[in-house]
């Protein structure tokens, strides 16, 4: 069966304080209640009380998520201005302190906090999740094996974390290292079948590691409620036109190996301890980096293997009617990523409030087109 490749976009947000420009808790102001009587089931809290998570409904296509998603982020940007906030959307806070943050009154959290200890108090981070839909069980097994290939070049492009505790880290995402110390993160290894998949997660469960698989936090996953493979890989872009960009790249990666898959031309796996290299190389140089082209067994400039990566999915765009929406990943190439960008403005201001005040504006650029979605004028 041909997979429908539909899309979910999910987008964690910082909620800001407009005067200091750190996190502030978003209870106060009611923003979860206030959201999900305005959208739903599309808002939602996360385990820190400054995170606010929006996710679209499921989508025939890229324009439909695009439409959607800068729709939510007018509405939440516009709710929290209501109630004396900001939003901004960056893999991690400049200067934030997570010791000072509040864990948000859910049982859930509760017991990850209670399971995890420091590691859960510290993860004050913020990304994206993008859902392709593959229903068929096998078929999304084969096609997270090859896609995992193609993660550190995703992580690339959607940098967005070089600060942490008001010190510049040296990576363009640090949000990874500090997620990378969960258990269950990172590259998954290969599953040679969907019951070896199965037997797997069973075992965990068997043996008290966890009570269910959604606590398996790969940078890809088939998503255990939904018929979808989830990319977790990605800091949460600034601008929305981003997000929407390395969604539509997501998801003409899946619909390419998926043709190679149907005829029966396998895409070349690779050791998860190789691609764990890539991945490293991309959370520290992002696109000024090299990657390694393991066919070849050489260093390859980051931006060079992009192009070639837009070369190799290039015969789905058209069908999948993302033509423009992938084109927006020369504008990433050429103006850098939000990593790029929040280094230059604190280059340039030595002020990491005006780096903050950077991303709030860049968080709200380009949604005011989006008609009826109430943004501000």
């Amino acid at each position: 069966m041909r997979p429908s490749f539909t899309l979910g976009i999910e987008e964690e947000y910082q909620t800001i304080d407009p005067e200091t420009r750190d996190l502030r808790s978003h209870i106060d102001a009611e923003i979860i209640s206030k959201g999900k009587t305005l959208l739903k089931e599309a808002v939602k809290a996360e385990m820190h009380q400054s995170v606010v998570e929006v996710g679209t409904g499921i989508c025939k296509d890229i324009k439909e998520a695009s439409v959607e998603l800068k729709a939510l982020r007018c509405q939440i940007c516009d709710l929290a201005k209501a109630n004396g906030l900001r939003l901004a959307s960056a893999g991690t806070h400049p200067f934030a302190d997570w010791r000072k943050q509040d864990i948000y009154p859910d049982e859930r959290y509760e017991i990850i906090v209670q399971d995890l200890k420091m590691v859960a108090r510290a993860n004050l981070i913020f990304g994206l999740h993008v859902h392709v839909g593959v229903e068929d069980r096998e078929t999304s097994m084969h096609l997270m094996n090859a896609a995992r290939y193609f993660l550190p070049h995703i992580l690339a492009l959607s940098t967005n974390s070089p600060f942490w505790l008001s010190m510049d880290t040296g990576l363009k995402s640090y949000r990874c290292k500090v997620f990378d110390k969960f258990p269950r993160t990172n590259i998954p290894d290969y599953f040679a079948s969907w019951g070896e998949y199965e037997s797997f997660v069973n075992l965990l469960v068997r043996t008290n590691c966890i009570d269910n698989a959604k606590k398996i936090w790969w940078d890809i996953r088939p998503h255990p409620h939904f018929p979808t493979l989830e990319f977790r890989i990605c800091d949460v872009p600034m601008r929305a036109d981003e997000t929407i960009a390395i969604a539509a790249l997501i998801q003409a990666t899946i619909a390419k190996l998926y043709k190679l898959h149907a005829a029966n031309q396998g895409f070349r796996l690779y050791r998860r301890a190789l691609i764990m290299e890539n991945k490293w190389r991309a959370a520290r140089y992002g696109l000024d980096g090299k990657l390694i082209d393991f066919g070849k067994q050489i260093e390859v400039p980051v931006r060079d293997l992009i192009y070639e990566y837009l070369d190799f999915v290039d015969d789905v765009v058209d069908e999948l009617g993302s033509r423009d929406e992938i084109n927006y990943i020369h504008r990433i190439l050429e103006n850098g990523t939000g990593a790029d960008r929040q280094l230059r403005i604190f280059q340039e201001t030595g002020d990491f409030t005006k780096v903050v005040d950077y991303i709030v504006y860049e968080t709200e650029a380009g949604l005011k087109e989006v008609i009826g979605a109430g943004a501000t004028k």
